[in-house]
């Protein structure tokens, strides 16, 4: 029997329904009744009905028919749902089956709404109607949320870019006291990554050094001699040995670092990992394993890792490239020298880890060399 029937409201052409009932009837009655509001797709079994469901132009609503042969309904929505493609789609059962538990179960397996036979057309129209209204709106949210998490995460992205450049902007202020130091910031945050990678599998030091971690270290690790900022000229630049009374104001830059690093955190609401981590490494970089070391003269595992791996990597640095006091000295007898330092001036692992990725140290070396400033081998 032909059902009479009203236009629906006008909708986008571009709104794409499926319709799928075994009965062709009842696929042009859907049809005279979506269409020309709607762009209209049939199919008169479950199998045809995902290969349409999963093929370009995707269905924005389907209304599918529950008693099926060969495959039902509810087998029809199960594997949509399994699709990735199709997921997603709001379907609307459309059954002669009016009792409560076949509605339950079809609300169960993930069907939005569901009409019964014989349809009507207001009714088919209205909750057709309410169906993409939701689902546009669902859409618009999964648009804004997408645009947000690209914008958070371009916001991030840039925060990321001026920190690091500010945390290097300080270091190199450092620098510029010391003209010979050059490209000493990026060799030894790269020695720092390197011995703390080496070390992530270590039992002393697994737990400590997180991915996370040996990111914030190689980010912390420039900011090791911003104190040398306050130490004058006349000391820092002398060509020759230090007199006593000078290299104890030398030795001042350690805690002049920290004290400026703790003055900064001071000046935000929230603490910052990479900030605690920068004050550790600047305070205590120069404390020896044996606690012959300054400021502090902390021993063993009382300095910590941090301050470890840039005590070692700040030496190696030293050692192999040109100073204001000495000459480089080459990269086998560099080696040499820290393997000797194992368990007097540095951690007896840290030591290990270095030998073990020395040719990284050597590669690192000569990626951002001084010029003229590494000895001839």
């Amino acid at each position: 029997m032909q059902i009479p029937t009203r236009p629906i409201a006008a909708e986008s052409p571009t709104v794409t329904i499926l319709v799928v009932d075994d009965a062709p009837e009842n696929l042009t009655v859907l049809g005279e009744l979506l269409q020309p509001q709607y762009r209209v797709r049939a199919a008169t079994s479950g199998a045809r009905a995902l290969e349409i469901a999963a093929a370009e132009p995707y269905p924005d609503l389907i209304l599918l028919d529950v008693m099926m042969p060969e495959m039902d309904g509810y087998e029809v929505l199960r594997r949509l749902r399994e699709n990735e493609y199709t997921r997603d789609t709001p379907v609307i059962f459309i059954t002669a089956m009016d009792a409560t538990e076949d509605e339950e179960r079809g609300l169960e397996l993930g069907a939005v709404d569901y009409i019964t036979k014989p349809l009507r057309p207001a009714i088919v129209a209205a909750r057709v109607r309410t169906q993409l209204e939701l689902k546009r709106a669902r859409d618009w949210l999964s648009d804004q949320n997408q645009f947000l998490e690209a914008e958070v995460a371009r916001r991030m992205t840039e925060n990321q870019m001026i920190q690091d450049v500010s945390i290097n902007a300080l270091a190199r202020l450092a620098e510029t006291r010391d003209p010979e130091t050059g490209n000493h910031i990026l060799r030894t945050q790269e020695y720092v990554r390197v011995l703390g990678v080496q070390l992530q599998d270590h039992p002393r030091f697994s737990e400590f050094l997180s991915d996370h971690t040996v990111a914030l270290l190689a980010k912390s690790a420039p900011l090791h001699d911003i104190g040398k900022v306050g130490i004058p000229d006349n000391i820092l630049l002398k060509p020759g040995k230090l007199e006593p009374d000078e290299w104890k104001i030398m030795k001042t830059h350690a805690k002049l670092g920290s004290d400026a690093i703790e003055r900064a955190e001071h000046d935000i609401a929230r603490s910052v990992e990479f900030l605690s981590l920068a004050k550790d490494i600047a305070h205590w970089h120069h404390e020896r394993w044996d606690g012959s070391g300054y400021p502090d003269g902390l021993a063993g595992d009382a300095i910590p890792i941090s301050a470890r791996l840039m005590a070692l990597a700040d030496v190696f640095d030293a050692l192999i490239n040109r100073r204001v006091y000495k000459e480089p000295v080459p990269f086998a007898q560099s080696r040499d020298i820290i393997v000797a330092e194992r368990g007097r001036h540095f951690d007896p692992d840290v030591v290990d880890a270095f030998v073990a990725a020395i040719d990284e140290f050597e590669a690192i070396a000569r990626r951002y060399t001084d010029r003229k400033s590494l000895a001839p081998e």
